[in-house]
């Protein structure tokens, strides 16, 4: 294909070849860079806490392909776990023995499972869940929070109306309004929001779904009492409560959020950590639920390549290796956590003796943080409308240039790995201080 302008080789002269046969030129939209502007950098390779671009520039990767990568990029273990597989055939569309080792692994480690289905993505694994949810119940509604991400499937692709206690409406062509109406939308950590819909609606609610640390309006955390509080009204009236841990499974612990927590949900759906890298989803749960699920019940949910035995493969080395390091491993990410929390909190406060009022603040779960351009306190999308996602824009573009690759967009996590040292967090807290200390 003949080029034009920028070098065939480089990211600018990729990005110009792909937007011509694919939409925006990115298979999903944050990679576009739409929201702080400029070219997106196409990555070539990475290897523990490191990516290289297409011009072979090397960066800090704080993105770690949006959460999956725990133990970093490329790990040995993983890596040779996935060729073994691939020698002996990458799918059949038949059941393998290491379907049912995953499966025994997810039901072990998490404590509200005890039956999970295999998917082949965390969109997959929240849209079976719904289904499932209403399929057992026999209720049609839905309750989610404002801010909330639970991938692209019409039931979730819904924004509040004028009010926190109004029917859903589209967020996206393409969902139709009568759909979006069985959504109903609450602000996340208002528990009266969500009795007063349960109370509406009661005879019509089958599940309420929620990220126990949400991940996709930038890192929120539950303000104490909001989850066991959704377990309590759930239970008060029959309806299901769904975690969604595609993000915070088997990252903020081994047991995902509900270990950490202590709250049992009804359904639990996982991805990203659980795949090791490659796509991989799960819906898990109660066994009287999970059986209503075809062909052991008339609940329908297929996929010709759910539980493939590549994915299967790459997570359960990962996994394996997870629960082999066992706490050491998860205090060693929490240590990092909060080096890098308190590191960039004291460069915004230096920051903000230059100029009073620098709006930023951290916002930290285990190996998962935003760092976001507003005041805070955060609790909400509400809370956050102030935000200045300008300043982040003109943030991630400086330390980009000074070799970290952050997150191209505000209102999203990024994490740590395992393969982060704390050399590379102090260059980065650095690094972070003297951009920041430019913008006050």
């Amino acid at each position: 294909m003949a080029m034009t302008g920028a070098s065939e080789r480089s990211s600018e002269g990729w990005f110009e070849r792909a937007r011509k046969v694919i939409p925006g030129g990115v298979n999903s939209p944050v990679r576009a860079f739409g929201a702080v502007g400029g070219t997106p950098r196409f990555l070539a390779r990475g290897k523990g806490s490191r990516v290289w671009d297409a011009e072979g520039r090397e960066y800090i990767d704080m993105v770690a392909s949006w959460g999956p990568l725990i133990l970093g990029h490329a790990h040995a273990e993983v890596e040779e776990a996935v060729i073994r597989a691939l020698r002996n055939g990458a799918t059949f569309g038949a059941p393998t023995a290491a379907e049912v080792e995953l499966a025994e692994r997810v039901v072990e480690a998490v404590p509200a499972v005890e039956m999970v289905r295999l998917v082949s993505s965390g969109t997959e694994a929240t849209m079976t869940a719904a289904r499932l949810a209403r399929g057992y119940t026999g209720r049609s509604r839905l309750i989610k929070f404002e801010g909330c991400y639970h991938g692209h499937a019409d039931s979730y692709l819904i924004k509040s109306g004028s009010g926190a206690l109004t029917f859903g409406v589209p967020s996206s062509p393409g969902v139709p309004a009568p759909l979006a109406e069985l959504t109903l939308v609450a602000p996340y950590n208002d528990l009266e929001a969500v009795k007063g819909l349960l109370y509406r609606h009661q005879k019509d609610i089958a599940a309420v779904i929620v990220e126990p640390v949400a991940g996709n309006m930038g890192t929120v955390l539950p303000e104490p009492g909001f989850l066991e509080g959704l377990r309590e009204l759930t239970e008060d009236y029959g309806a299901l409560l769904i975690f969604d841990e595609v993000i915070t499974g088997f990252r903020v612990a081994f047991g995902g959020a509900q270990g950490r927590f202590g709250v049992s949900p009804d359904l639990t759906t996982l991805g990203k950590i659980l795949g090791g890298g490659l796509p991989l989803g799960a819906v898990g749960g109660k066994r009287e639920i999970l059986e209503k699920l075809s062909p052991a019940g008339p609940v329908y949910q297929a996929g010709t390549l759910s539980g493939n035995p590549l994915a299967t493969a790459a997570g359960l080395a990962t996994l394996e290796i997870l629960k082999r390091g066992g706490r050491a491993l998860y205090d060693g990410l929490e240590a990092k956590g909060r080096r890098l929390e308190e590191g960039l909190q004291g460069a915004i406060q230096k920051a903000a003796t230059q100029k009073a009022g620098l709006p930023a603040c951290v916002v930290r779960m285990a190996s998962m943080m935003t760092l976001f351009f507003a005041p805070g306190p955060v609790k909400n999308l509400g809370s956050l409308s102030g935000v200045r996602a300008d300043l982040y824009a003109k943030f991630f573009h400086a330390m980009l240039d000074r070799g970290f690759y952050f997150p191209p967009a505000q209102y999203e996590a990024f994490f740590l790995s395992a393969a982060h040292t704390d050399e590379e967090i102090d260059r980065l807290v650095q690094a972070a201080g003297e951009v920041l200390a430019g913008m006050a």
